[in-house]
C-alpha cells in the first residue's frame, strides 16, 4: 500500500512496509520515494493507494499539477471547506485517477493565493477580493523580478541602470537588501566576480576608489554629508559682548604652522622681565569664550568631535565662518585664553609664577615652517645679525625647551622607559612626516608625497610649549578639584593610552598631568578642557560652582568615551587614505615602481619614500631595519593592497628610538 502525506509544505508518496492498530489509531512503517524510512500516523496521510506504482503515480502527477488551471478549478471549488479528492472529480470527473487527485492535491497545497488550507487535505477557496489582491501581489513580483533581470544584464554588460543612478550611492553603501536593485547588483557581481564598488566602477556609477573610500567613511560618520548648516553661525553681538571687556595683552605674540594650516590654534610670546628673564605665553585661541555648553555650535562640534584630516582636504569640527573669528590670524588682537611662565636667565620655568588669562592677544605673525625653517639653527640663533623674523625670542623659547625635554626625560627613564633624542632625527632612520600634495593632471589627479625630517629646532619648540601648556592645563584643573578630558598613559598594552575624567599621569611624556587643551578649534576635547578652564580663569577657588562640568558629571564620562571612539575611527580613515595616495603614487607613472623598505617586524615592512606600510613575507626572518629593494606592482585601489617582489636585502642598521605618542605638538 502507498500513502500520500504532506511534509514541509510538500506532498509525497511512502510505500508501507508494515502497519499496526487500525481506524485513527492506525500507524505504519514506511519507506519514502527518497528511500528514508519513516513512521506514519492515520491523521498524516491524505490518500491510500495500492495501485499504480507510487513512483509513476508522483511523476505523472507533477506534470498535471502545473497543468491545472488555477482560476478554473477556484471557480469549480465550492465556497464552504471540501476535501481535494471531491473537488478532483469537479475537475477531472467521477473517475478521476490516484494521479489526477495526487496532482490537485499539490496545485491546492501550492496555491495559497487560491486556496486556504483547513486541515489535512482539507481547504477552502480565498474570497474574492483577497484573491484578487494576491493575484495582483504575483504580477507585481513578477514584473519585479522580469526588471531585475533586465537591471543584472545591464550591470554585466557594464551599463548601470539609468533609472537606479540617483540611487547609487545608497546602492552600495546603504541598501535595502531586500529591493530589486540590490538583487540585481548582487546577482551581477555572483556572475561577473566582482565586488559591488568594482562593478559600479566599471560602470561608471562611482567615481573612483577614492569615491569609495570616502563614500565608505561618510555613511558612517557623516551620512546627512560633511557640510555644515551654514544657518548655524556665531552670534555678531554674543561675539562682542564676549570680548568686550578683556584685557589687550601687552605681547606681541607669532603662531608656528605648516602653510597648509588654517585653524591656527596657538602661538607663542617671550616678554622681558627686569630680572634678567622673560615671561612667555602661550595662546590659545578661545572659542569657548562665545560657543556655550549645549547650545546649537556645541552640538555641532560635539556631534564630530574632531575635524578630520586627510590627504588633499579636510572636515571641520566647526563652521569655517567660526574659525575665521577665533583663528589666531596675524594682524589683529584675538581672543584667546593664555597661559604665563617666567623663566630665569638660563630659561629654566619657574613654576611658583604660572598664570592663566582670558585677553585678546595681538598676533603679529603666523610664520610658516616652509619659509624659515631651513634658516634656523643653533649658530643662526646666537648670530644677532641674522634677519629672520623673531630670532631673539626663538632663541629664548629654544634654551627654555631643551630644558622641558630633559625634565620629561628624566621622569620618563625613572618610568622604565628609554629616553628620547633631542633634535633632527637621523636622516636615514623613518622618523619623517610627509606632506600630500594633490594636484589636478587632465581627467585625473597627481600626487606628490614630500618627506620632512621630524625633530627640527622649530619642531621642538613647538612640541615642548605645547606639551608644556597641555601640562599646566591639567595640573590647574587637578589642583582645583575640576573635572576634565585627561590623557593619560599608563604601562603597556593597547589600552595604555586613553582618555579619562579625572588626573593621571602620562608616563610616555613623563608627566603627571596632562590635557588637551592647545586645539580647541578642531578638538572637541580641548574645547571642553577650555571652558573648565575659563571657568577657573574667571572664579578661581568657586569655579566649581559655575563650571559647565560638576565633579563626576555622567555627560562628560560619556563625551570621554565618544571622543576616543571617533578620534580613533578619524584616524584610520586618515591612515586609510595616507595608503590610497601611497599606492597612487607608486603606480601613477607606470604599472610597477622600484623601491627600498625598511622591515619593521613579522614581514611587515615601509617604504622609505612615502608612508606606505606592505606586508612582505620573505623579509619575516631579517632583524628590524633591514633594508631591500624590491618591485611593487599589481595594486589594487580597492582593496588597498599590491604585490611585492623582493629584488635585493641589504645589511640591517639600528633605528633610534621613536618619539612616542602624543610628543608632538599635541
Amino acid at each position: 500500500m502507498n500513502l500520500v502525506y504532506e511534509e514541509g509544505g510538500d506532498i509525497k508518496i511512502a510505500t508501507v512496509q508494515s502497519g499496526v492498530g487500525s481506524g485513527d489509531a492506525e500507524s505504519w512503517q514506511a519507506t519514502s520515494l527518497s528511500g528514508k524510512k519513516i513512521k506514519l500516523k492515520a491523521k498524516e496521510v491524505w490518500l491510500r493507494f495500492e495501485k499504480p506504482e507510487a513512483q509513476l503515480v508522483m511523476n505523472e502527477a507533477q506534470v498535471l499539477s502545473k497543468e491545472i488551471d488555477l482560476q478554473l478549478l477556484w471557480d469549480c471549488a465550492p465556497t464552504e471547506e471540501f476535501g481535494f479528492i471531491d473537488v478532483s472529480q469537479e475537475y477531472f470527473g467521477s473517475q478521476a485517477t490516484v494521479a489526477q487527485q495526487v496532482a490537485l492535491a499539490i496545485a491546492l497545497q501550492g496555491a495559497p493565493v487560491y486556496f486556504r488550507r483547513k486541515g489535512r487535505g482539507r481547504f477552502q477557496r480565498a474570497p474574492e477580493e483577497q484573491l484578487q489582491a494576491g493575484l495582483a501581489a504575483i504580477e507585481r513580483k513578477q514584473k519585479e523580478l522580469e526588471l531585475q533581470s533586465v537591471w543584472q544584464q545591464e550591470f554585466v554588460a557594464g551599463k548601470f541602470p539609468e533609472k537606479l543612478r540617483p540611487l547609487a550611492n545608497q546602492l552600495l553603501f546603504s541598501p535595502d537588501k531586500n529591493s530589486s536593485a540590490y538583487k540585481a547588483l548582487t546577482a551581477a557581481c555572483a556572475e561577473t566576480g566582482e565586488s559591488a564598488a568594482q562593478l559600479m566602477i566599471r560602470c561608471e556609477a562611482l567615481d573612483s576608489p577614492l569615491a569609495y573610500h570616502q563614500g565608505m567613511f561618510l555613511k558612517s560618520h557623516f551620512p546627512n554629508g560633511a557640510h555644515h548648516d551654514k544657518s548655524i553661525s556665531i552670534d555678531q553681538s554674543a561675539y562682542d559682548e564676549a570680548i568686550a571687556h578683556l584685557p589687550v595683552a601687552q605681547v606681541q605674540a607669532f603662531s608656528i604652522d605648516d602653510a597648509g594650516t588654517t585653524e591656527i590654534d596657538d602661538a607663542l610670546s617671550v616678554t622681558e622681565l627686569l630680572d634678567g628673564g622673560h615671561r612667555v605665553g602661550i595662546h590659545i585661541a578661545a572659542p569657548g569664550l562665545v560657543i556655550m555648553k549645549d547650545d546649537p555650535l556645541d552640538q555641532v562640534a560635539r556631534k564630530r568631535m574632531s575635524t578630520v584630516y586627510f590627504p588633499g582636504d579636510k572636515m571641520t569640527m566647526l563652521p569655517q565662518s567660526v574659525i575665521g573669528q577665533f583663528s589666531l590670524d596675524e594682524g589683529a588682537p584675538r581672543p584667546a585664553l593664555s597661559i604665563y611662565v617666567d623663566i630665569d636667565e638660563v630659561g629654566r620655568p619657574k613654576p611658583e609664577t604660572l598664570q592663566m588669562q582670558a585677553e585678546m592677544v595681538p598676533i603679529s605673525a603666523n610664520l610658516r615652517l616652509e619659509d624659515i625653517e631651513h634658516l634656523v639653527s643653533e649658530d643662526s640663533l646666537g648670530d644677532e645679525s641674522a634677519t629672520y623674523p623673531f630670532r631673539k625670542e626663538l632663541s629664548i623659547l629654544w634654551r627654555a625647551a631643551k630644558i622641558l625635554h630633559a625634565d620629561r626625560q628624566e621622569k620618563r627613564v625613572a618610568n622604565g622607559l628609554r629616553a628620547e633624542q633631542l633634535g633632527v632625527s637621523d636622516p636615514n632612520t623613518l622618523a619623517r612626516d610627509f606632506y600630500f600634495q594633490i594636484k589636478p593632471e587632465g581627467d585625473t589627479e597627481r600626487v606628490e608625497i614630500v618627506p620632512r625630517q621630524r625633530g627640527s629646532i622649530l619642531d621642538t619648540i613647538v612640541a615642548e610649549w605645547m606639551i608644556f601648556c597641555n601640562r599646566a592645563s591639567g595640573q590647574l584643573l587637578a589642583e582645583h578639584g575640576l573635572p576634565g578630558l585627561f590623557r593619560t598613559q599608563k604601562g603597556w598594552g593597547p589600552l595604555r593610552t586613553r582618555m579619562q575624567t579625572t588626573p593621571g599621569p602620562h608616563e610616555g611624556l613623563g608627566l603627571d598631568y596632562y590635557a588637551w587643551c592647545t586645539s580647541p578649534l578642531r578638538r572637541y576635547s580641548d574645547l571642553v578642557n577650555q571652558w573648565q578652564l575659563i571657568a577657573l580663569a574667571k572664579h578661581g577657588v568657586t569655579a566649581k560652582m559655575v563650571a559647565p562640568f560638576p565633579p563626576r558629571d555622567a555627560t562628560l564620562m560619556g563625551i570621554a568615551a565618544d571622543f576616543e571612539s571617533c578620534y580613533q575611527a578619524y584616524g584610520e580613515f586618515q591612515d586609510r587614505l595616507e595608503k590610497y595616495w601611497c599606492l597612487r603614487w607608486i603606480n601613477q607613472d607606470g604599472d610597477a615602481k622600484k623601491v627600498f623598505v625598511r622591515h619593521l617586524k613579522e614581514g611587515m615592512s615601509r617604504v622609505e619614500q612615502v608612508p606606505l606600510h606592505l606586508p612582505i613575507p620573505e623579509l619575516a626572518q631579517h632583524p628590524r631595519m633591514t633594508r631591500a629593494e624590491v618591485v611593487v606592482s599589481d595594486v589594487d585601489l580597492l582593496q588597498l593592497s599590491a604585490a611585492v617582489r623582493v629584488i635585493e636585502i641589504e645589511a640591517p642598521e639600528a633605528l633610534p628610538g621613536n618619539i612616542e605618542e602624543d610628543a608632538g605638538s599635541d
